[in-house]
């Protein structure tokens, strides 16, 4: 089967300051405390990863284990310091809420520009606004201005948007905890169909009662490095452990 998502031996590490500005680091200085003013972190040290087509996957780990990072590169928010990551198809998701929104466009200005930034044609959003907006369940706030959104009507519209872009890969970092109980239900029913329909997931999150009910596989990240690759109930299991 072909490969969806090919993830090459790719690192990342971000610098961590220890202060904030110049007068901060004078009075670091004055003081005598000793050692750099900042360090390295190494994100993602050397990971590798290939999910085929139609695969349901959970990044998995604790806080700071990398499977946010590793997500945001498989996206393309993050580029790799070193190694690469390729994808087949189009991409689509929810990496945060918000994200490719605009605060002074309405809802319905969004639809059409975060559509677009996923690959779809204007002639496209149109032919689905119908059911993008149907979907979100924000029909009387759609002409409204997103930036007086709550973090819950973000969600419902972005992943509406994101579900009907038709994706062949589907990345979901930890979104489903915005919305409110009804529409994450719906949300999942919906990552069920795709799941059925053949598409490629790959979801991030803390639930794991969750992600043993949609992936079929797990990735354990610790530390930024692969710790397990393999059935989803070995890896919460081992996590859980």
């Amino acid at each position: 089967m072909v490969n969806a998502i090919e993830v090459s031996d790719i690192s990342k590490q971000f610098v961590l300051r220890h202060t904030r500005s110049i007068k901060e680091a004078v009075v670091w200085l004055v003081k005598g405390r000793k050692g750099d003013l900042s360090e390295k972190f190494h994100a993602l040290k050397n990971v590798s990863v290939d999910v085929k087509t139609g695969e349901t996957v959970a990044l998995l780990g604790l806080n700071g284990s990398g499977k946010s990072t590793l997500l945001k590169h498989i996206s393309g928010v993050m580029l790799p310091d070193t190694g690469t990551v390729r994808t087949r198809g189009r991409v689509a998701g929810l990496i945060e809420v918000g994200a490719g929104f605009h605060p002074d466009l309405s809802g319905r200005d969004n639809v059409f520009l975060n559509g677009a930034i996923l690959g779809m044609t204007e002639q496209q959003v149109k032919d689905r606004f119908d059911d993008i907006v149907e979907f979100s369940e924000i029909g009387q706030f759609i002409d409204t201005e997103v930036k007086f959104y709550s973090s819950g009507m973000y969600l419902r519209l972005a992943f509406s948007v994101a579900v009907h872009t038709d994706p062949e890969v589907f990345l979901i970092d930890e979104i489903l905890a915005v919305g409110d109980e009804p529409f994450q239900r719906k949300c999942i029913d919906k990552i069920q169909e795709l799941a059925r329909d053949g598409k490629t997931l790959v979801v991030v999150s803390h639930d794991l009662d969750l992600v043993s009910r949609i992936c079929d596989r797990g990735i354990l990240l610790e530390h930024g490095n692969v710790k397990f690759d393999g059935p989803i109930h070995e890896a919460v299991s081992i996590l859980r452990a």
